[in-house]
């Protein structure tokens, strides 16, 4: 069983602090803790995965009061008008994400400053240790899920999602891809989310001082999860200059392949997992998100989104381009678009292994896909 105690007990000694000065995480912590001892259903790897996971979002939350502390600066960075990318998984958002960033007029969330924000030693300008731990933690994933290599590309020093900033604050759903928590899921709907967003500002304030450091002038933020479709009055309360890029993909294309995702993460931590369960309780949760973002946008913020179809971001991702920096009024040069089109040459589909499924082996079918995202699919899916 997981203690909230013994987690909090565990990121003090390892962030060799006295304690938190903020707590306003700890009721969701509590919920989240809660949460996998009833319904999870854990074997030892998963309890000993989950109890790391959180000591170890517990003590960079420790670690960066420390950085706050020792340079206040930090708060006085400004986060201007970033670009949002979001959309269902499997809809092309981590390619185009990841494409994008390779223009360093923008600043990306890296996967390796996402898990741990906090730079682990004084000099991280010139030698960051946190680069051979993600590397290492990256390498473990795969090998115990080698199944992950064909369904998404993991690259500890690629852009990636804020999802796991979000997660400090213990009320991001990363946790229900490791543990089936259907009940714990639908509570986080009925929670005010501002606090995680607010959380998440202050990160990116972090990072963004981290990256002046290390000499990187972007003056916009690149970020990128589908999280947000749950959550767009968050996002805008918190980031009101934001513009976002809204990929579509027919639901038939990807929620079977998201089923497929979520059952070979969280198989290794449990020894009764059902991967029929686990893929319908996500088709569930998306099916909720992109009615969200449907009703938000229709209440005064449709000319804040820009729709991409995944078929077009495939064929001509160059016109793509620069369409979105139209859009967002970002000047695109020959230069950026240059590492983009060099990106995508050495990160191309086909150089990964295929992922194979069905839809029955995780209880759908296609007319039951149809009825679940009717909505969604006459307003923007193309099949």
């Amino acid at each position: 069983m997981l203690s909230t105690d013994q987690l909090m007990t565990a990121a003090l000694e390892v962030a060799d602090s006295g304690q938190f000065k903020d707590l306003s995480f700890l009721e969701h912590l509590e919920s989240l803790v809660s949460g996998l001892n009833r319904e999870a259903a854990l074997n030892a790897v998963g309890t000993q995965f989950h109890s790391a996971r959180l000591a170890d979002l517990l003590a960079n939350r420790l670690r960066l009061e420390h950085w706050v502390e020792q340079y206040p600066d930090i708060l006085e960075e400004k986060i201007l008008s970033p670009i949002v990318v979001i959309g269902l998984p499997r809809t092309g958002t981590t390619m185009l994400h990841r494409s994008i960033a390779a223009d360093d007029q923008l600043l990306a969330p890296l996967w390796y400053e996402v898990r741990q924000p906090s730079p682990l030693n004084p000099n991280f300008e010139q030698d960051d240790a946190r680069i051979p731990i993600a590397k290492a933690e990256v390498a473990a994933m795969l090998k115990a899920s080698p199944e992950l290599a064909a369904i998404h590309p993991m690259d500890p020093v690629a852009a990636d999602e804020e999802i796991m900033l979000l997660e400090h604050a213990f009320m991001s759903t990363v946790p229900e891809c490791y543990g089936f928590m259907p009940e714990y899921g639908e509570s986080l709907f009925e929670k005010d989310q501002s606090v995680a967003y607010d959380y998440l500002y202050l990160q990116l304030q972090f990072l963004q001082w981290q990256k002046r450091k290390k000499g990187l002038t972007g003056a916009r933020w690149l970020l990128k999860t589908p999280h947000h479709l749950h959550y767009p009055e968050h996002l805008f309360e918190r980031f009101p200059g934001a513009l976002v890029i809204q990929t579509h993909r027919h639901p038939l294309e990807v929620i079977p392949s998201y089923g497929s995702m979520m059952a070979a993460l969280a198989s290794p931590f449990t020894n009764t997992l059902d991967p029929v369960a686990m893929a319908q309780h996500w088709a569930e949760k998306w099916q909720l998100g992109l009615a969200k973002t449907r009703a938000f946008r229709d209440n005064g913020y449709d000319d804040r989104y820009f729709d991409l179809w995944f078929k077009d971001s495939v064929r001509d991702p160059e016109t793509t381009i620069k369409s979105i920096y139209t859009f967002t009024g970002q000047t695109l040069t020959d230069v950026a678009l240059a590492e983009m089109a060099r990106w995508r040459e050495m990160n191309a589909r086909e150089n990964r292994p295929e992922h194979h499924y069905e839809l029955s082996d995780y209880g759908f079918t296609r007319a039951g896909i149809e009825h679940q995202f009717g909505d969604y699919i006459s307003r923007h899916a193309q099949a």
